[in-house]
């Protein structure tokens, strides 16, 4: 799940940084309204956690620009206007949610992944895709009942076949969404395949069918 935390309080950003990125959540951050506003041109984001005060620009202006650009990622609102109106500006104007300051951070991550769950997967919180069961609270996979122990990037891309499952997946963008900024880390995808290889071994050890089918030349697909 990647996340982008615009937020200009230093000691606030990296608390949730912190505390978002312990939680298994992927974090990258902006202090200004333009920094923001490249990082979410150049990159997509599961959801952004935006506050409305900044330094150089409104936060609600960029929001209006997401949902003009049609962007897809999720917003959480955060700021200290905790007064009604101000909230219902910032869902009127298409956040998903609204968090007054101060907050705690369980409960910014419990927002975070109720927004995701929504726009991923429809509000579910355990998914089943054929022998699989994943419970997106606990971050527990299973297959017929036997837990499965998975790294937390192996984790990551079995929710992003599930998002795109019947779909084929680019090697591409499956390296991006692994990798995030590092990308450099992927030339010549050996560490993905590698991921990929762990990933269906430990499905397969507990009886799972093989549901992750190499394309020949462009990626993979999930089928269930």
């Amino acid at each position: 799940m990647k996340i982008l935390i615009v937020e200009d309080e230093i000691a606030l950003q990296q608390s949730m940084l912190q505390y978002l990125s312990a939680a298994g959540f992927h974090c990258d951050h902006a202090t200004h309204f333009r920094e923001a506003l490249q990082k979410l041109d150049e990159k997509d984001y599961d959801a952004v956690v935006l506050d409305i005060m900044l330094p150089d620009g409104d936060g609600l202006l960029l929001l209006k620009i997401l949902k003009e650009d049609k962007k897809q990622e999720g917003v959480l609102v955060v700021s200290a206007r905790g007064e009604v109106d101000d909230r219902i500006r910032g869902l009127k104007a298409g956040a998903d949610d609204y968090l007054a300051k101060p907050f705690h951070m369980a409960e910014l991550a419990a927002r975070l992944q109720a927004i995701i769950r929504r726009r991923q997967f429809g509000g579910m919180q355990v998914l089943e895709a054929g022998d699989i069961k994943v419970d997106l609270d606990s971050r527990e996979v299973w297959v017929h009942g036997r837990i499965v122990n998975l790294t937390r990037k192996e984790y990551d891309l079995l929710l992003f076949f599930l998002a795109n499952k019947n779909r084929v997946i680019s090697r591409e963008a499956l390296a991006e969404h692994l990798c995030e900024a590092h990308q450099d880390w992927f030339d010549d995808y050996d560490l993905l395949y590698a991921h990929i290889k762990n990933l269906k071994k430990k499905l397969a050890e507990q009886g799972c069918m093989d549901c992750i089918k190499s394309v020949y030349g462009i990626g993979y697909k999930f089928i269930c």
